[in-house]
């Protein structure tokens, strides 16, 4: 007998061995316990879930002669005959060949014959989406009202192609994509019953390849087998593949993590070597990366599938903004993968990408943000910028004298790194030399300082404000620490605050820079101008001010 390919030998004969699709299982043997039997099932579903399967299994169901627990028996003639392909009631047609309306015309004009050997004659009519409109059009009335002894199994892989009239008299079922562990574990099952010699983790790797199709993965089972000399190892099947193994991973993401360009580029030439697919590789980052989120926001996460101890030691090396930063990147990076000159240079430029939009150190503000988190003593307008720039021509040894007050909180230098605390009270100040950025200069300009005594710095923080995490009260911790040059302990409470906290003198001072610039195009005689004689208005909301 010639080899039969385990995707057809393997494939289900009843319910009971369908994989993954329980909702659409267990619907259809209550609807036979009850005989409460549809006259059309749609079932829709990505290439290879089982849609065809169900589908014959169900009029194999219907037509047996001795049901078991709502199972068709596989021993009386009837199913005798279903596997042999011989049930003469059962008209399977393929709808991507038999497109025209003469072809759907002929196959019902038999419709109206009882069936031979079985209960219900049963037209099982696959990718049915592909018909014409004729097609639907000639279909619909028998689709609708068809002899008793009809049933219409129809399958697709794009429903929304079919016809809502056509939808609208059909039972719909959609079949899922399936989950690598359950390709995995019937992969497993197949390969222990043939008695061929595995590798667990090259079934992983070709459950994870299969994309949720069970007859993808078992075609590429069938094709490891024959690769690996009638064994299925890892190595084979990441040379079958084209992936690389866990290690050029692992080692690409610690040279991320380390801001390495030279080591990011050295180890994707080692990779290269080994002519792997380059969107394989992306997407083994990505789902690092995912594991590392998890890890990061779950301390007590475990997968198996990854080493833990090296996705504790990125979640160490990695703040949750840049492992999110990383997985857009790579998202979107792998979208456009297939439109760059080649696999490589298109991987080499997400993964520089990262590195480039990275920042340098995450707790250092861009400087445009530190002086947007300025407030001015006074409303910034056109003038202002003059005014900045003659300052900025002022030579490094001259001595300017600011007087120095509580809206001003730049009118002395910061201080320095590890000064004595006596340099500055002004929280403002201390905020400034911290050189802290991201949650925790968001949590620092939402505070006030209450005091430091006995090495304890005491914080106030209105209680609307949502707290942004332990991280960044570390993080804070431990830049007052460097900056008063002794070990703090840090107290934050929840209180009412009566003074105005950084954040909300930067909100002032910008409500007054728009204040100012809106009252400066009001007051403007060109502006005046255009309304007086072209009845001309300014659009709300279109001012800004010149920073």
């Amino acid at each position: 007998m010639a080899y039969q390919v385990l995707a057809r030998k393997w494939r289900p004969s009843n319910f009971t061995q369908l994989v993954g699709q329980e909702h659409v299982s267990q619907s259809l043997i209550h609807a036979l316990q009850h005989d409460r039997l549809h006259h059309a099932y749609l079932f829709t579903g990505t290439r290879g879930v089982g849609k065809t399967t169900v589908a014959r299994i169900l009029a194999k169901a219907i037509n047996c002669e001795n049901l078991q627990d709502s199972n068709p028996c596989g021993k009386c003639q009837v199913c005798q005959d279903f596997e042999q392909g011989r049930f003469m009631d059962l008209i399977e047609v393929d709808a991507a060949s038999r497109t025209k309306v003469e072809d759907t015309r002929d196959l019902l004009d038999n419709a109206q014959y009882a069936p031979n050997q079985g209960r219900y004659k049963v037209y099982l009519i696959d990718e049915v989406h592909m018909l014409s409109g004729h097609s639907f059009n000639a279909l619909l009335k028998t689709l609708e009202e068809p002899p008793p002894h009809v049933k219409f199994l129809l399958a697709t892989t794009d429903p929304h192609k079919i016809p809502v009239t056509v939808l609208s008299r059909c039972l719909q079922f959609n079949l899922k994509r399936l989950l690598p562990d359950q390709i995995e574990k019937q992969m497993s099952f197949i390969l222990n019953e043939e008695k061929i010699a595995f590798d667990p983790a090259a079934i992983k790797l070709l459950a994870r390849a299969a994309d949720g199709s069970m007859r993808d993965g078992l075609s590429l089972l069938d094709q490891a087998i024959v690769y690996g000399s009638g064994s299925v190892n890892l190595a084979d099947v990441g040379g079958m593949l084209g992936t690389v193994a866990q290690q050029p991973i692992d080692d690409i993401l610690r040279a991320l993590a380390a801001q390495d360009g030279k080591a990011v580029l050295a180890k994707i030439a080692d990779a290269a070597e080994l002519t792997p697919d380059f969107a394989d590789i992306l997407q083994q980052i990505l789902r690092m990366l995912h594991r590392v989120a998890l890890l990061q926001q779950l301390p007590d996460f475990i997968d198996q599938e990854f080493d833990q101890q090296f996705l504790h030691e990125l979640a160490q090396a990695l703040s949750p903004e840049d492992v999110q930063l990383f997985y857009q990147i790579g998202l979107i990076g792998q979208r456009d993968l297939e439109l760059a000159p080649d696999p490589r240079s298109g991987f080499e430029m997400v993964v520089l990408r990262m590195l480039t939009f990275r920042p340098q150190n995450s707790e250092t503000p861009a400087v445009p943000q530190a002086r947007a988190a300025v407030p001015q003593q006074k409303p910034a307008s056109a003038p202002v910028r003059t005014v900045e720039q003659k300052s900025a021509m002022t030579p490094p040894s001259a001595s300017v004298s600011v007087p120095h007050t509580a809206d001003n909180p730049v009118a002395s230098p910061p201080p320095e790194a590890g000064a004595v605390a006596a340099q500055s009270d002004n929280w403002g100040d201390i905020i400034a030399a911290l050189n802290i950025g991201g949650r925790t200069r968001e949590l620092a300009n939402n505070c006030v300082l209450d005091g430091i005594e006995d090495n304890v710095c005491r914080l106030l923080i209105d209680p609307g404000f949502q707290r942004v995490g332990a991280v960044a009260e570390e993080k804070l911790r431990d830049a007052l620490q460097k900056y008063f040059g002794k070990p703090l302990k840090l107290q934050i409470t929840p209180q009412i605050i009566q003074q105005m906290t950084p954040a909300l003198e930067m909100q002032k001072a910008r409500e007054e820079r728009q204040q100012a610039a809106v009252d400066d195009i009001n007051n403007d005689p060109n502006a005046r101008a255009l309304k007086e004689q072209f009845d001309a208005r300014i659009m709300p909301g279109s001012i800004e001010p010149i920073n």
